[in-house]
């Protein structure tokens, strides 16, 4: 049995869809949970206290510990404030899952700066200015769990999406570099790529729609958040009760030896087949790794 007695779990964006069932998952299994939610509108518009408000009454009707919290993650001051009410009102914190979001699609010609800035400020600065300070409370606890939330519209490519896909994969970016520097604090970091209903997706998945419950998801995110998922640095695709990891992958490619001449374009298009040949590839845990698969090549 996965339990989460004497952790502290912060959830932003809680108030609805998959981070209320997110919040209410760790708090049904013992976790201290702190709901975020700014209660804006999905486009990141207005803001009210209903919707954290609602989701801490469920918790605590059921027999869960929960506060909510307000704070908007889109600026530094409120993701400084999301991890304070966590130490403030249960001394510490050790999950953090970054869940908020919020969407303003449109085809990349008519896309507005205003429209890219609000999406990168939720998504992506959000999980820096959440994450920061949480990442200094773990360090001094030797232990903590952060989920990002990404997309398969950054991981794969969504029409009409550009802003949110590239705030997306950006957070797969920033997890790719905190699973390095959190290891030696026993803090892991993983990534979800969630496919499900909620008021965001609704109308963009269509029938389909039914078939994915945001609680079909939360296992997956509980099972990053515990003591027992030993790995760090995973990406996992998650829909309608199937769980599939992506992963980036390096080809062996070609190789022209220095002894050979410099390397021309010419020798790039003759071996287009080898580059791309995905029958021989590599999954690299760093930058560092990849220098390192190459040093034989180079110094041969």
């Amino acid at each position: 049995m996965i339990e989460f007695q004497d952790r502290v779990a912060i959830v932003t964006g809680a108030g609805r869809g998959l981070g209320a069932s997110h919040a209410r998952l760790l708090a049904s299994r013992g976790a201290a949970v702190v709901v975020n939610d700014s209660g804006v509108a999905a486009d990141g518009s207005g803001a009210e206290t209903r919707p954290a408000d609602e989701v801490v009454a469920e918790i605590t009707e059921a027999g869960g510990t929960a506060v909510a919290d307000y704070s908007s993650v889109a600026e530094p001051a409120g993701g400084e404030a999301v991890v304070a009410t966590a130490v403030d009102e249960y001394g510490r914190m050790d999950i953090l899952v970054n869940n908020a979001g919020i969407l303003r699609d449109k085809a990349f010609h008519n896309l507005e700066w205003p429209d890219v800035d609000a999406v990168l400020d939720v998504h992506l600065r959000g999980s820096f200015f959440v994450t920061r300070p949480a990442l200094r409370v773990m360090r001094e606890q030797s232990y903590g769990r952060i989920v990002m939330t990404a997309s398969n519209a950054g991981i794969l490519g969504n029409f009409g999406q550009s802003n949110y896909g590239a705030a997306k994969m950006g957070v797969v970016g920033l997890a790719n570099v905190l699973k390095l520097e959190g290891a030696k604090y026993n803090i892991r970091v993983n990534v979800l790529a969630p496919v499900a209903r909620t008021r965001m997706t609704e109308q963009l998945l269509g029938p389909v729609a039914e078939k994915l419950d945001p609680e079909m998801v939360s296992p997956v995110v509980a099972f990053f958040c515990s003591e027992e998922c030993a790995f760090t640095g995973e990406i996992w695709s998650v829909a309608g009760g199937n769980v599939s990891r992506f992963f980036i992958a390096r080809t062996t490619g070609y190789f022209k030896p220095p002894a050979e001449g410099p390397l021309s374009v010419e020798d790039v298009a003759a071996n287009v087949d080898r580059i791309r040949d995905e029958a021989d590839y590599s999954v690299l845990g760093s930058a560092t790794e990849e220098l390192q698969a190459l040093a034989p090549r180079l110094f041969s």
